[in-house]
């Protein structure tokens, strides 16, 4: 869609090839900060979000 290879995701987003292909194959456990310094680039983040269970209120 934005015509990035991962060699050109990596470079621009300041992370190593090795973690965008982690992510593209959907590693379980990745860093968040890594996350989000590739999203940065698409002008969004991912981060901890309150719930709304009742049961804990």
């Amino acid at each position: 869609m934005f015509g990035l290879t991962q060699v050109d995701l990596a470079e621009k987003s300041g992370v190593g090839l090795r973690f965008v292909r982690e992510l593209e194959q959907g590693k379980q456990t990745l860093r968040i900060d890594k996350i989000n310094q590739v999203l940065a680039l698409f002008g969004h983040e991912v981060g901890a979000q309150p719930t709304n269970n009742k049961e804990e209120q």
